[in-house]
C-alpha cells in the first residue's frame, strides 16, 4: 500500500477580511461543508457558531460549538456503523443543539442540510429547536447530490447573504478547473477501473459527487452509486470489481486513522491478487478534508484524484 498521497494544492484564503457588505449577519453553520461554504466566500467575520466538526480553515476552531455528537469517541468502525445505524433504526437523533447557546448567538441566517441524518443535525431537529426558542432566522437547506448542486448551494449562500458576485466567482472558477480537467482527460482511452471506499467495517461505496469526479478524471468508477447516497457492499463486490486503482477516503476520517482499518480491508479479500494491490495503486487519502465534505475542496478533490488517476 502507497503511502498517504501529498499532493499540494493552492489553498484559498480564508483568513482575510471580507470586504463590506450592505448587511451584516450573523451565521451559524450547521455542517462542516457549510463553514467552508461561508469562509470562502469572505464572509468568516459574520460567523458566530459552528458544529463540534468543523476544523477548516483553521482561523474558525474557537467559534462557539452549537451542536455534539451522541457518538462516543474511540469506537472502532464496525462499532460507529453499528451504533449510527441503531439510532437511524429508532428514529432517536445523532446529533443534539445546545439550544442555550443558540438562543444566546441570536443569529440571522442558519445553514443546515437534510440531505443525510448521519452527517449533520436533521434539519426536522433544527426547525423544532427555532420554534422552540422563537428565532427568525433566515435557514438555509443544503442537500446537493452532484457538483453542479453544490455550486447551487454556493450561490444560496451568497445570495442569502449579500455577497452574490463573489459566489458567482467562486462558482466560476470551480467550473474552469474541471473544464480544465475534462480537457485533459476527456480523450483517453484505457482509463482504470476504480474501487472508492468510503468506509471498511463494513464497506460502503461512493455516491453523490464523487463517481462524477472519478468519471471528470479519468477513471471508471466500477463501485459506485453517481448522484445516489452511498450504500453498504460486501466484499465479494470490491474482489469482484477486479479494480485498477483502489482509493481509501474514509468519512470523518484522515489518512492516519483510515490506515489502521487497512488490515480489515486484507483481511476480507483476496489482497494478493487484485490488480490493483499487484501494481502498488491502493491509496488513502484523508477523508475528512476531501471528497466527503460538499464544498469548495471539492475541486481539490478532482485535483488529487486526477493525479492519483494519471501521476
Amino acid at each position: 500500500m502507497k503511502e498517504p498521497l501529498e499532493i499540494k494544492i493552492a489553498k484559498q484564503s480564508v483568513s482575510k477580511s471580507p470586504a463590506p457588505v450592505e448587511t451584516a449577519h450573523r451565521i451559524i453553520t450547521l455542517l462542516p461543508s457549510a463553514t467552508e461554504i461561508v469562509c470562502a466566500l469572505g464572509l468568516q467575520d459574520q460567523l458566530v457558531g459552528i458544529t463540534h466538526e468543523c476544523n477548516y480553515p483553521t482561523s474558525i476552531v474557537d467559534r462557539p460549538i452549537v451542536t455534539r455528537s451522541t457518538i462516543q469517541k474511540g469506537l472502532s468502525s464496525l462499532e460507529i456503523d453499528l451504533n449510527v445505524r441503531d439510532h437511524l433504526d429508532d428514529n432517536t437523533a445523532l446529533y443534539s443543539i445546545d439550544q442555550a447557546l443558540m438562543a444566546e448567538l441570536e443569529p440571522t441566517v442558519i445553514v443546515t442540510q437534510a440531505l443525510c441524518d448521519v452527517c449533520a443535525v436533521a434539519e426536522s431537529e433544527v426547525k423544532a429547536v427555532i420554534e422552540k426558542l422563537n428565532l427568525k432566522p433566515r435557514l438555509l437547506n443544503l442537500e446537493p447530490m452532484s457538483l453542479n448542486d453544490v455550486f447551487d448551494t454556493i450561490l444560496m449562500v451568497g445570495e442569502a447573504c449579500g455577497v452574490d458576485t463573489r459566489a458567482e466567482q467562486l462558482v466560476e472558477k470551480g467550473r474552469q478547473t474541471i473544464a480544465a480537467v475534462q480537457q485533459r482527460r476527456s480523450k483517453l482511452i484505457n482509463k482504470p477501473k476504480v474501487a472508492f471506499l468510503e468506509w471498511i467495517d463494513p464497506p460502503f461505496n461512493a455516491g453523490h459527487w464523487t463517481p462524477e469526479i472519478i468519471e471528470l478524471a479519468g477513471g471508471i468508477d466500477c463501485l459506485g452509486n453517481k448522484h445516489q447516497p452511498s450504500r453498504t457492499i460486501s466484499y465479494e463486490e470490491i474482489q469482484a470489481a477486479s479494480p485498477d486503482v483502489m482509493v481509501v477516503a474514509l468519512c470523518g476520517f484522515d489518512e492516519q486513522r483510515a490506515s489502521m482499518d487497512m488490515g480489515i480491508l486484507k483481511s476480507n479479500l483476496d489482497w494478493a491478487s487484485l490488480p490493483c494491490v499487484k501494481n502498488d495503486r491502493v491509496h488513502v487519502v484523508d477523508g475528512n478534508a476531501y471528497f466527503s465534505r460538499s464544498g469548495p475542496r471539492l475541486i481539490d478533490s478532482l485535483l488529487i484524484m486526477e493525479a492519483i488517476l494519471w501521476p
